[in-house]
């Protein structure tokens, strides 16, 4: 088994523009004396790589602690793409995943069912209804934020409106294409609508 963590380090991560950057504070040091080393720390939920819920951008929609646990984790689909994603783009995606799942010697491998993107790649709006239709129940990607940078607010609606979970800020340099496990379990932040996550894949 191979592990590859496709995480940032979070007081070095990259922050969506206006968000909080992460702040680390050295509590007691044992250097100074003290009994223990001990970190405080202050971040936005949304900082490095982290998990969108549905009530990042819908009132009703569903905190952090009320998304069922099998969308962060199971087998998952690498593809590479660059530029704007479109309908076409997203549908070929979805059915090289399907096609991997089915290919797979693992009776159990739902690979379509949680999509990783590498590279710099923007979902547009037609691309976000494809995976919508698609009922997937993660979408990930390497930007901070789903969709156009300047302007997220209608793919995340689609998407989340959909109940797909966005892991967003991921880092896929160095895993090719192809099908994996993923864990991507958020910090469990009771009523939040994000969380940040340590995320890995597997392959075996």
């Amino acid at each position: 088994m191979k592990i590859y963590d496709i995480s940032q380090e979070v007081f070095g991560c990259a922050v969506y523009p206006g968000d909080p950057s992460p702040e680390r504070f050295e509590m007691l040091k044992i250097s100074d004396g003290a009994v223990c080393n001990l970190t405080a720390f202050k971040m936005c939920a949304h900082n490095g790589t982290h998990v969108d819920a549905p009530h990042h951008f819908i009132d009703e929609g569903k905190t952090l602690d009320q998304v069922d646990m099998k969308r962060f984790i199971g087998y998952a689909y690498v593809a590479s793409h660059e530029g704007d994603m479109t309908a076409e783009d997203a549908e070929e995606i979805v059915r090289k995943a399907r096609e991997a799942a089915s290919a797979s010697q693992n009776t159990d491998c739902d690979c379509f069912n949680r999509i990783l993107v590498k590279g710099n790649s923007t979902v547009t709006e037609e691309a976000a209804k494809v995976f919508a239709d698609s009922n997937i129940l993660l979408y990930g990607n390497e930007s901070q934020t789903v969709g156009p940078l300047d302007a997220p607010m209608a793919v995340h609606l689609i998407m989340l409106g959909a109940e797909i979970v966005l892991l967003e800020g991921i880092r896929l340099g160095e895993v090719c294409d192809g099908v994996y496990f993923l864990n991507a379990a958020p910090v469990n932040l009771g009523g939040a609508d994000g969380a940040p996550c340590r995320a890995v894949l597997m392959s075996f």
